[in-house]
């Protein structure tokens, strides 16, 4: 029985002739690897994800994790299926071979990640998390802690998670009160409640690796004064063997909404004996090696995010394929057969809009992928500067417009099975829910959008956005001379004149002390740009499409599926960012001015 649903087309596609990954092979990092290893390893993981990840997907939702006051309890597929994962070398995809991983690009893990997330998200968090905290252990920790933890973190036999809110502070991690007081020993006592801990407890692994932000008394106030620590479930004896408790206590669990699979938790440190936490990286510098595991989790949270809308997307088309109902407009014989609802044109408008946001935001998330790619591989610092540029101003992006949009896709494709949409006789419900999520964690999408127009966009005098209109501006030249694509270049570079005026505006505003005003519609403006890159990477898309010589007959189809996807986005979606654009520069103060009294 196959129980995953996923378009191995797409991710080929994607990968390799959109972002051709496999030309990081002629690069040392990467040499020992070639597409015949990509295609392989991906082959694998479907074969896993299929017979040990969407197999329990819904008993896993409807039988969610249980707290009995002395232990967490799981139903036993999920650690079967992490152990499969695990055996099948899964855990290592894209760390270095010294440090135990199969060291693939960094595109690929996501296609990788991409079959898990579609075949069964909440138990693919686990692994998420660990490889997220080992990364940063492996970029902040000293030779001594990444000797300790990588290993353990690698093999599968460790898991990790970050502890960063609290009840009393949600996302203001500036007003943070866990506390880290330093002992003779080297270590510090660590005391504090965290909230919304994913993977907090469980017993999956051997051990749990909690990246805690805490702050040690007497330094800055604020975010200022945050430090970062290693704190384990259990210590580590100095042979590397397991020791007694470390005093890190589960309160209780929170009982989400979807992702019910992954445990969340509610964390005591230190409140049964002490608690002992290693600084990793400087003293009062926690919250800048925090956001390179943050970072790395929002680009995987847009990648889940559009994984949820396009295997919706697909649940959701094999319905409309497949379910007689009705008859074509001015069919008037009601013993004429019924066609498939495929045929009605507001059905056709709602697989539109899930395979338009859906494919367009994978594409997106794995450019971003691609950028990690070819900065680990960048010799010249001019070449590093201008991708780290483009990264930190399509992060934000990456992660809020998928999270925002592929949840909409997911309302379309619930639409579309009616009243069977919302059953649990289909897996659209629960994967709505599931997708609910992700525009709230990892910081939420209006964090995103203020994060993006407030810091991003204007930074460095605005060279971060000036190199993404760049970039934009190359594709859409090198386009422009296939007659084509004249719809999709012509539209794009409106539209991309537009956003740049309207950024222009806002930065003047900005620098005549307007910046409340400014930031004021900052939502409006997440969604400016990022409808902006979308067409982007729609143009990118088709322009791949037409350079192809000699397309496989099998691939006719496909491809023009996607022609259509990009009609739909650039008559449909395009033309809204003009509204956008209008409202910015407007600089509307309906926000500022509604008081909570109003409300």
């Amino acid at each position: 029985m196959i129980n995953l649903k996923l378009r191995r087309r797409e991710i080929d596609f994607l990968l390799h002739d959109l972002l051709n990954v496999d030309a990081v092979c002629a690069h040392p990092r990467y040499a020992m690897h070639d597409r015949g290893v990509f295609d392989a390893t991906l082959d694998v993981a479907i074969k896993v994800a299929d017979e040990h990840f969407a197999n329990h997907a819904a008993k896993v939702d409807a039988e969610e994790p249980h707290f009995d006051g002395e232990r967490v309890h799981l139903i036993p597929e999920v650690k079967q299926g992490i152990d499969a994962y695990v055996a099948a070398g899964f855990m290592g995809t894209s760390f270095d071979i010294d440090d135990g991983g199969s060291q693939l690009p960094y595109a690929v893990a996501q296609g990788i990640a991409w079959v898990f997330a579609a075949a069964n998200v909440g138990t693919a968090a686990y692994p998420f998390l660990t490889m997220a905290a080992a990364n940063l252990i492996r970029a902040h920790g000293s030779d001594a802690q990444k000797a300790r933890y990588l290993p353990p973190m690698i093999e599968g036999r460790w898991f990790g998670t970050m502890c960063l809110s609290e009840p009393q502070a949600g996302s203001s991690l500036g007003d943070i009160r866990t506390r880290a007081e330093a002992t003779e020993h080297g270590w510090y006592s660590i005391s504090g409640t965290k909230m919304w801990i994913s993977g907090g407890e469980h017993e999956l692994s051997e051990n749990i690796i909690h990246l805690v932000l805490a702050k040690i008394p007497g330094g800055p106030a604020g975010s200022r004064g945050i430090s970062l620590f290693i704190v384990p479930k259990r210590r580590i004896n100095d042979d590397g063997s397991l020791g007694e408790r470390n005093h890190v206590s589960l309160v209780g669990l929170n009982h989400k909404m979807g992702y019910r699979g992954t445990t969340n938790t509610l964390l005591n440190f230190g409140e049964t004996g002490e608690c002992r936490g290693w600084l990793i990286g400087e003293v009062n510098h926690g919250l800048a090696c925090m956001f390179h595991m943050m970072n790395e989790a929002r680009i995987g949270v847009g990648l889940n995010a559009a994984v949820l809308g396009h295997t919706a997307y697909l649940h959701s088309l094999d319905y409309a394929l497949n379910r007689p109902q009705g008859r074509k407009p001015g069919e008037r014989d009601p013993s004429s057969p019924q066609v498939m609802i495929a045929e009605h044109p507001d059905v056709r408008r709602m697989l539109l809009v899930q395979k338009a946001f859906s494919e367009g935001a994978l594409s997106l998330c794995l450019y971003g992928a691609a950028l990690v790619d070819r900065l680990a591989i960048a010799e010249a610092d001019a070449e590093r500067a201008e991708l780290n540029l483009e990264l930190e101003i399509l992060t934000p992006i990456i992660k809020a417009w998928p999270a925002h949009y592929c949840l909409e896709a997911n309302y379309w494709g619930l639409q579309i099975l009616g009243g069977y949409g919302y059953t649990r006789d289909y897996p659209l419900e629960r994967i709505y829910r599931d997708n609910r999520l992700n525009p709230i964690h990892e910081g939420t999408n209006g964090i995103q959008a203020g994060d993006l127009l407030g810091r991003k966009v204007m930074m460095h005098g605005g060279a971060a956005f000036k190199l993404l209109i760049a970039r934009i501006a190359a594709t859409i030249e090198a386009a422009s001379t296939d007659p084509s694509l004249a719809e999709f270049s012509t539209a794009l570079k409106a539209a991309s004149a537009r956003v740049t005026a309207t950024t222009m505006a806002l930065a003047a505003a900005g620098a005549r002390g307007e910046s409340d005003r400014m930031l004021a519609n900052a939502w409006v403006y997440m969604e400016l740009l990022g409808g902006l890159v979308i067409g982007w990477m729609w143009l990118r898309q088709m322009q791949c499409i037409a350079g192809m010589a000699n397309p496989n007959e099998a691939d006719l189809g496909y491809f023009e599926g996607k022609r259509q996807a990009a009609r739909y986005y650039y008559r449909w979606e395009l033309p809204k960012l003009e509204r956008h654009a209008a409202l910015l520069d407007s600089l509307d103060d309906t926000l500022l001015a509604t008081s909570a009294a109003q409300l």
